[in-house]
């Protein structure tokens, strides 16, 4: 068992041996083949040169184009929210009726129906209350008529008496010491009376009159309880106030974003709809500060839209603001609004489309126009590479209009001529 567990140990040791030789051995190699082949492949092939870009000049239409971007929007429209009411409703609203999104209307067409049925039982409730007031102050007005009548003889018999107590004292030279004394008594005691129910008469006029009047300030205040109702659930319908295009608005819905449908909830005061007149439509856009003294008012533009990209249609910039805001990337850098109204109309036509416009500032018919990347600049002018016998020559040009990406070459080259646009020189020459 010893000599078996000996050899098994050594097989064991010879093996281990055999791998740490093999590992060694690919080591060495790969260091001593690593700079070669690192070298081999940072180094150029054979005969290498870089690659000549070049241009033949030609005659051809140049223009120098200015492109804003902006969006679309109506010149006319109405903005459709859910209406507020009077009083302190806030419970959202829900929608019964409503027309589909693109529909085509016309005035007086019904856009959007609200479930009506709380605001006509508060209207009802109001016109209950305010029958009630009406009714109570003809109850106040004929009982002060009553209670004026009561009064009014209650007076004339106060005058009646004193005229006849009057009357009785007329005769005291006549009668006994004691009638003339009872005739006076009751002389006193009848213009008591009458000054008495003179007084209590205007106090009786000034209670009931004010009496009627808190009842007639409760009746106006329900009146207008009552209007403010009647306006309520007349706000359950909205009309339309001119011809036009129905156009959702994205709003929050309780738990998602979306456009309204019917049955949805919309809380009072949010706008979930447009109604746009797509015969007039404007692109807002914005112009950089670089180009703000490129672009004037009344300069034409052509509009082509990202979601139809097909459609173009002619603009007229209409205004541009004098005031510049502060850019996204750099407070330093400003930015101008423009305003651009659409000539002409298409069905697709909404608001809130992305939108390209372009501006032509410069256009030559026939021009020598090449790449700006072939003509180079130094402070002395401008020259460009021309391709010659064994290599490019350098030849001074005069350049004219300039575009983002092309130049118009007045005089230096000719029809026909091959530019080089790259900067790399391979014949020892001066590097544009």
């Amino acid at each position: 068992m010893d000599e078996a567990s000996d050899r098994g140990a050594a097989i064991e040791r010879r093996r281990k041996w055999s791998v740490f030789l093999l590992a060694g051995s690919v080591l060495l190699l790969l260091i001593a083949f690593f700079p070669r082949i690192h070298t081999n492949l940072r180094a150029k092939p054979s005969g290498y040169t870089p690659t000549q870009q070049t241009v033949t000049v030609e005659r051809k239409s140049f223009s120098h184009v200015l492109r804003l971007s902006g969006t679309t929007q109506a010149a006319r429209s109405f903005i459709v929210s859910a209406p507020q009411l009077e009083g302190a409703q806030l419970n959202n609203l829900n929608i019964t009726s409503i027309v589909e999104p693109g529909a085509a209307v016309q005035t007086g067409d019904v856009l959007v129906r609200f479930d009506p049925q709380a605001q006509v039982k508060d209207f009802l409730e109001k016109q209950k209350t305010y029958t009630d007031l009406v009714s109570q102050v003809e109850q106040k007005e004929a009982d002060a008529e009553i209670a004026k009548a009561k009064d009014d003889t209650a007076l004339a018999k106060a005058e009646t008496a004193l005229k006849k107590a009057e009357l009785e004292v007329q005769r005291n030279e006549i009668v006994s010491r004691i009638d003339a004394e009872k005739n006076q008594l009751a002389l006193e005691e009848a213009q008591s009376t009458l000054k008495q129910v003179k007084q209590t008469y205007d106090l009786k006029r000034k209670a009931a009159n004010a009496a009627t009047k808190i009842v007639e300030i409760q009746r106006d205040r329900a009146l207008e309880a009552m209007r403010y109702a009647q306006s309520n659930a007349d706000k359950m319908t909205i009309h339309a106030p001119m011809d036009g295009v129905a156009v959702m608005n994205t709003v929050w819905l309780g738990s998602r974003m979306g456009t309204v449908q019917k049955g949805d909830s919309v809380q009072p005061g949010v706008p979930f709809m447009q109604l746009v007149d797509p015969s007039k439509m404007e692109v807002r856009a914005t112009v950089s500060q670089s180009d703000f003294g490129s672009v004037r008012v009344g300069q034409t533009a052509t509009v082509r839209f990202d979601a139809y990209p097909e459609m173009t249609l002619p603009a007229t910039l209409a205004e541009v603001s004098p005031l510049g805001e502060q850019g996204k990337f750099s407070e330093k850098v400003r930015t101008f609004a423009a305003l651009f109204t659409i000539q002409g109309s298409n069905p697709r036509l909404l608001p809130d489309l992305s939108a390209a416009l372009d501006i032509v500032l410069d256009s030559k018919e026939q021009a020598l126009a090449v790449p700006r990347a072939a003509v180079a600049s130094r402070p002395d002018g401008e020259f460009v590479w021309v391709k010659a016998i064994g290599g490019y020559e350098r030849r001074e040009v005069k350049v004219g209009p300039m575009s983002d990406t092309e130049a118009v070459i007045v005089s230096g080259v000719s029809q026909g001529d091959v530019l080089r646009l790259s900067t790399t020189d391979s014949d020892g020459a001066d590097k544009p």
